[in-house]
């Protein structure tokens, strides 16, 4: 995103009172119910996990105070030079021609503050109109000269931003500005650079699913941008990048698929070898200050945000910014907002001095977010299933190394205190009062108290309040985690998965249980003495999460496995097929056109079906066919030149799809009613 945009961005002040909600709305309202899973388990929490950036027009970017202030909130990933000016920064005369340097923001000031914050560096090299060398001269002061270690290095910010696809804010001197010379030049800048220091990791820029100028194929290129650069960069490469600025405060339901479907890309573009690349966000920011981003409710969808995000695997999140400075001011829920898309108050006026904001590094409702998420998902933590059946309150879990259980429960609504009941499936938490922790709309702090059950909680409105939880019995002497399953031969119908032993604890493992991630449910698909088992029964077209626990000789449960996520086929043969392409597509929507053929005996009418796999997606328009939808189910009915199909013969049917989230297309066809084989 354009950084000229963002410093006009938002913010709010957090030091006027509190909102609290009349205490009868607990009685007058129905409990939410909150399950909580923790046989369903997902990623384990990275020491990475919680980042922010800095920029180098920022005067307190070193400061101690500025540290201080960041250690406090777990930030643990602190980025440089600061976005777009990645691409026109160079650090060894600390320039970056056509854009403004403030004092005490070199490279050593930078890593000062690093070390102070307890906190890793992800340093972004000049692609736009830098050069290998001077990246790999960078690597040599950093890392073998000063010793500092950095380890993460990105190739350039954005660059698919460069006007190659019609919108140019990032600098880029190339004069070639497709993907491929992008790509290209990745595979020069990670030679050159880990020739200096192999121990580094490198990262290239992606686009993010659903976010312009994701899907696009401009003239000249063979393809997507990241169909590109994985193909040709991808065995150079450790992790990419993508940005998420979702511009709105509920948008926490694409995450799963905008990891999902980059996963699916890194498999597919770069191959054997693909799980070893992780995924960084390195720039995030819920919104605009139109919806009140960096007041309470932009605090709320940033907790959300990152657990949702680490929870699905992603190595870093890094808010944009530390500082940012005033924008247009608003009121929010009753607060200022000051239009500041940064953690911490720049201290800074309105041209005209009408109105100023808080004192320097004053914090925002957003610090409080990712000081809620450090206190709540600790590094080594893993992440377990929750949900609840509000749509106002979300619901979060992470189980600890010590068998305690912490839940952070956000209530996103402006007026009504919510009392929530707790169920607990795989976990029994200890009787007593838990430990509480709680940050409600325009409070400076987050509040610790001893109130409540473990089951029974009221939520004020738009707060964000974290359980502390111990097990009922000692976790001593349990089997170990079984290790990542895999799966293997997966058709329509059934996949087998296997998994690294468990480690036993004081008594032996006697046999491993396999369950299907439904929600916050754990459906049980089947149990074995050995470590591999074929499931059956399975729905084509599917996706499935899994994961394994051992049990042993005295009845005690291991920690869930990691997750394994595998999408199921559809039949290898049948009497239909069908070949669904995307002619083209135009980051909101795309014309698609459906092949089928009929492999069995002559028809003289047809219907096709399928649904949309979203919610946010629907149909346009349609042809050579008659087309309708109902709610998530489209058919299309043939129209009068081609209902007739020999054995063999095909015809071509096409759509406008919209979408306004993450695109999973449909991969689930029926021809009066059999299920096709789809190509």
């Amino acid at each position: 995103m354009p950084r000229t945009l963002l410093r006009a961005a938002s913010a709010f002040l957090l030091t006027l009172t509190a909102l609290t909600a009349p205490a009868a709305y607990a009685d007058d309202v129905t409990p939410v119910a909150v399950t909580v899973n923790a046989r369903a388990a997902l990623a384990t929490v990275p020491e990475t996990g919680i980042g922010s950036n800095h920029a180098i027009w920022d005067t307190n970017l070193g400061t101690d105070e500025t540290a201080d202030r960041l250690k406090d909130a777990g930030v643990k990933m602190l980025r440089y030079p600061g976005g777009s000016y990645s691409d026109i920064y160079h650090w060894a005369d600390h320039t970056a021609p056509g854009g403004y340097v403030a004092p005490n923001t070199d490279f050593d000031t930078f890593m000062r503050g690093v070390r102070r914050t307890g906190a890793q560096a992800m340093v972004t090299a000049n692609y736009g109109t830098g050069t290998a060398d001077e990246a790999a001269a960078w690597v040599r002061q950093a890392n073998i000269t000063k010793g500092y270690g950095v380890k993460y290095w990105e190739i350039g910010n954005e660059n698919y931003g460069n006007g190659h696809y019609g919108s140019a804010w990032e600098a880029d001197d190339h004069a070639d500005k497709s993907p491929a010379e992008y790509a290209r030049n990745v595979v020069a800048y990670a030679d050159a650079m880990k020739a200096v220091d192999p121990t580094i990791k490198i990262g290239a820029v992606l686009t993010t699913a659903a976010n312009w100028p994701d899907a696009i194929v401009a003239d000249g290129d063979s393809g997507t941008w990241n169909k590109t650069v994985l193909s040709i960069a991808g065995p150079k490469i450790d992790f990419v990048i993508v940005h998420w600025y979702p511009g709105a405060l509920d948008k926490t339901g694409h995450v799963p698929d905008i990891v999902q479907l980059t996963r699916q890309q890194i498999a597919k573009y770069v191959g054997a070898g693909s799980d070893r690349i992780g995924i960084a966000m390195t720039e995030f920011n819920t919104g605009s200050s139109s919806n009140g981003s960096t007041t309470q409710p932009g605090a709320l969808a940033a907790a959300d945000s990152y657990a949702t995000l680490l929870a699905n695997g992603v190595f870093t999140v890094d808010w944009w910014n530390v500082h940012n400075g005033i924008g247009a001011v608003t009121q929010v829920e009753g607060h200022t907002d000051y239009g500041d898309f940064g953690l911490l108050s720049s201290g800074v006026c309105t041209s005209d001095n009408s109105v100023c904001e808080p004192a320097l590094n004053t914090p925002f409702a957003p610090y409080y977010a990712l000081q809620m998420v450090s206190r709540f998902a600790r590094p080594g933590d893993q992440f377990v299933r929750a949900a609840t059946d509000q749509a106002k309150v979300s619901a979060h879990a992470a189980r600890r190394p010590n068998g305690d259980l912490a839940v952070m429960l956000i209530n996103t609504s402006s007026d009504t205190s919510y009392p929530v009941a707790i169920d607990y499936s795989g976990y029994s938490p200890a009787s007593g009062a838990p430990t509480v922790l709680t940050h409600t709309n325009g409070a400076t702090a987050i509040t610790t108290s001893s109130t409540g059950s473990a089951t029974s909680q009221t939520l004020p409105p738009l707060s964000l309040t974290t359980l502390i939880l111990h097990p009922a019995t000692p976790q001593t002497g349990r089997p170990g985690a079984p290790g990542q399953p895999t799966a293997s031969q997966v058709t329509e119908k059934a996949a087998t998965i296997s998994w690294p032993a468990a480690s036993p604890g004081s008594r032996p493992i006697v046999k491993y249980e396999l369950y299907r991630q439904n929600g916050a449910i754990s459906e049980q698909l089947g149990e074995t003495t050995g470590t591999s088992f074929t499931v059956n029964n399975l729905n084509p077209g599917t996706r499935y999460t899994v994961n394994v626990i051992a049990r042993d000789s005295g009845g005690g449960l291991s920690w869930a496995s990691p997750p394994l996520t595998f999408t199921t086929g559809t039949p290898a043969s049948s009497s239909c097929s069908v070949r669904l392409t995307v002619q083209t597509d135009w980051a909101s929507g795309y014309v698609g056109a459906i092949d089928i053929t009929n492999n069995g005996a002559p028809v003289s009418g047809w219907t096709l079906n399928f649904s949309w796999p979203r919610t946010w997606q629907s149909l346009g328009s349609g042809w050579s066919a008659v087309w309708t939808q109902n709610g998530s189910d489209v058919k299309a009915v043939n129209d009068s030149g081609n209902g007739a199909l020999a054995t063999g013969a095909s015809t071509t049917i096409g759509f406008v799809g919209n979408y306004s989230g993450p695109n999973v297309l449909p991969a689930v066809f029926t021809l009066n009613g059999t299920v096709c084989t789809t190509q």
